[in-house]
C-alpha cells in the first residue's frame, strides 16, 4: 500500500516523532524540559484532533491514515503511561495491561481496515479512550507542578495528595479493568471479522 502523505497524515507523523521529545524532556535534568513535556505531549494530542478535523473537512481520509492514525495515538499514549512506571508514579502491571491490549487491537482493527473489512468501535471503548487520556493528563499535570517551585512551595501538600501512591493505584485498576472489558467486547461484537482475517492471514502464509 502506498503510503500517502496528505496534510492529516503529515500531523500523524508529527504527533510519532513528538513521542520520544517528550519522554527526552519528561527524563531531562533540566527542571524547565520536564516543565515542557507537559506543553509537548499537549501539542501531540492537539494534532490528533487537528488531522482528523483536515481529514473530515477537506476530504483526506486515506486507507494509510485509517491505518495509522490510532497506532500513533497508541504510541503517545504507552510511551506515556510506561515513562510513569520508571517514575514510580503507577503499578507497571496496570500499565502492561493497558498497553498490550490497545497494542493487540490497534493492529487487529489497523489489519482489518487494510482489508477492508469493517471493525466496529464500541461507546464503552471511547470512554476507555477518555479515561487514558484523562489519567494521563492528570498524572502529568500533578507531578510537573509538584516539579515547580512555584507550585510545590504553595501547594505541596495537595499535589501529593493528587499523585497518592494508593490514589494512582485504584485509578489504574479501574482503566485496566475497564481496558480489558473493552477489549473482550471488540472480539465478541466483531468476531466474524476476526475469523475471516485469520483465516485468510493462513492462506497467505501456507506454501504454494
Amino acid at each position: 500500500m502506498k503510503i500517502e502523505f496528505t496534510p492529516p497524515n503529515q500531523l500523524t507523523f508529527l504527533r510519532i516523532l513528538l513521542t520520544p521529545v517528550f519522554i527526552a524532556f519528561l527524563f531531562s535534568a533540566n527542571p524547565l524540559l520536564r516543565q515542557l513535556s507537559l506543553v509537548v505531549f499537549v501539542l501531540a494530542m492537539l494534532t490528533d484532533w487537528y488531522d482528523g478535523w483536515v481529514a473530515r473537512r477537506w476530504g483526506y481520509v486515506t486507507r494509510w491514515g485509517t491505518f495509522l492514525d490510532p497506532l500513533a495515538d497508541k504510541v503517545v499514549t504507552s510511551a506515556a503511561l510506561i515513562a510513569f512506571i520508571y517514575l514510580d508514579l503507577v503499578p507497571p502491571w496496570t500499565v502492561w495491561v493497558i498497553v498490550l491490549r490497545d497494542i493487540a487491537i490497534t493492529f487487529l482493527r489497523s489489519y482489518s481496515e487494510l482489508k477492508g473489512k469493517p471493525f466496529d468501535t464500541t461507546r464503552m471503548a471511547k470512554t476507555k479512550t477518555f479515561l487514558q487520556f484523562a489519567l494521563i493528563y492528570y498524572v502529568l499535570l500533578a507531578y510537573v507542578a509538584r516539579d515547580t517551585e512555584y507550585f510545590r512551595v504553595r501547594y505541596e501538600r495537595l499535589l501529593d495528595q493528587l499523585l497518592n501512591p494508593s490514589l494512582l493505584y485504584a485509578f489504574m485498576v479501574l482503566i485496566a479493568a475497564i481496558t480489558l472489558i473493552t477489549g473482550v467486547l471488540y472480539i465478541i461484537d466483531n468476531w466474524t471479522t476476526v475469523k475471516e482475517l485469520y483465516g485468510s492471514s493462513n492462506r497467505v502464509s501456507e506454501p504454494e
